[in-house]
Formats: C-alpha cells, sequence, structure tokens
C-alpha cells in the first residue's frame, strides 16, 4: 500500500471513532437531561348556545329517536395517587393541581428508582378539569390502561386505570 492510501485509512478511522465519541456523548445527554417537552394546548372557549325556549315543545324532544350525546365525563375528584405494583407499592401521594413529573430525577415530584424508568419519564397535567399523562419521550414508554401513550399526546386519565411507568404502576383515585 502506499503511504498516502495508509494516511487516508487512518484519519479516516480517527475521523469514525471521533464520530461514534460524539454520538455517545449526544445519547448521554439526552437521557441525564431529557428530551424536548412539548406543552399542552390551552382549552378553546365552548360555543355557548341560547337557552331553549320552554313553550317550544321541540326543544324538550329526541331528534329521530336518538338521544343527544352525553358530555365527556370530567374527572374532578381524583385527589391522590396510589403504588399499586413496584419497589414503592402501597405509597400514597396526595395530588394538588399543580403538574406532577415522574421519573429517576430527584427534582421530580414522584421519584422512582428503577433501570426502567427515564430521569424525565411522564407528567401528570391538569387541564381543563381533568388529569392527562403525557410520556416525557421515555425510553421505554409510559403506558394508561394497557395502552403506550404517545410523547406528542397527551391522555385523559381513568380513576382507577392503571398507569405504567417503568416497573411500576399506580392509579389516580378518589
Amino acid at each position: 500500500m502506499s503511504q498516502l492510501t495508509l494516511f487516508l485509512l487512518q484519519y479516516g478511522f480517527l475521523l469514525l471513532l471521533w464520530i461514534f465519541v460524539f454520538v455517545l456523548i449526544f445519547a448521554l445527554r439526552a437521557d441525564v437531561f431529557g428530551g424536548r417537552v412539548s406543552k399542552i394546548p390551552e382549552p378553546q372557549a365552548s360555543v355557548t348556545h341560547p337557552p331553549a325556549d320552554p313553550s317550544d315543545p321541540s326543544a324538550h324532544t329526541v331528534a329521530h329517536g336518538v338521544a343527544a350525546p352525553a358530555a365527556p365525563a370530567t374527572d374532578t375528584t381524583a385527589t391522590r395517587i396510589l403504588i399499586t405494583a413496584g419497589p414503592r407499592q402501597g405509597l400514597e401521594i396526595p395530588l394538588g393541581s399543580e403538574p406532577l413529573t415522574i421519573g429517576r430525577s430527584a427534582d421530580s415530584g414522584l421519584v422512582i428508582r428503577d433501570d426502567y424508568t427515564s430521569s424525565h419519564h411522564a407528567r401528570l397535567v391538569r387541564y381543563a378539569d381533568q388529569w392527562m399523562v403525557q410520556d416525557l419521550d421515555s425510553t421505554n414508554g409510559t403506558f394508561h390502561d394497557g395502552q403506550r401513550v404517545s410523547p406528542n399526546s397527551p391522555v385523559a386519565i381513568r380513576v382507577g386505570a392503571p398507569i405504567k411507568v417503568g416497573a411500576t404502576t399506580f392509579e389516580l383515585r378518589k
């Protein structure tokens, strides 16, 4: 082999090693400091309808024999978190109105120290009288009632439905 070929191979290999080091550093940084967090949009003002005229007989009938859909149930009564499985099983935490971050980091509201939980794993947020769970782009994911929660779309939490973060399962209770 010529000297030029050996020179190019040596520096190509050195460049490849540096790229590997930078990729490793960025991966560790993302794990330690967490990823980007998307904000939940503010609720839009609801459309108000004028009150029905009590003398109008059509205001009291059901159209075509089909009842109007009920308004979605809001959960204003969840007041605590109960850990049902995992290392901290049996622990109860009162819920306020502030968001609650769940993860391995010491600055989380609910600290879960296991190998399957990210430093900032998930967040519980009160939104329009409903508790929502949002995955914070965790490695192993967050599950609500057996379904994986997408990092970009928070999911409304049902009271008593299991939420799994790492090796810990908890529920919102009244």
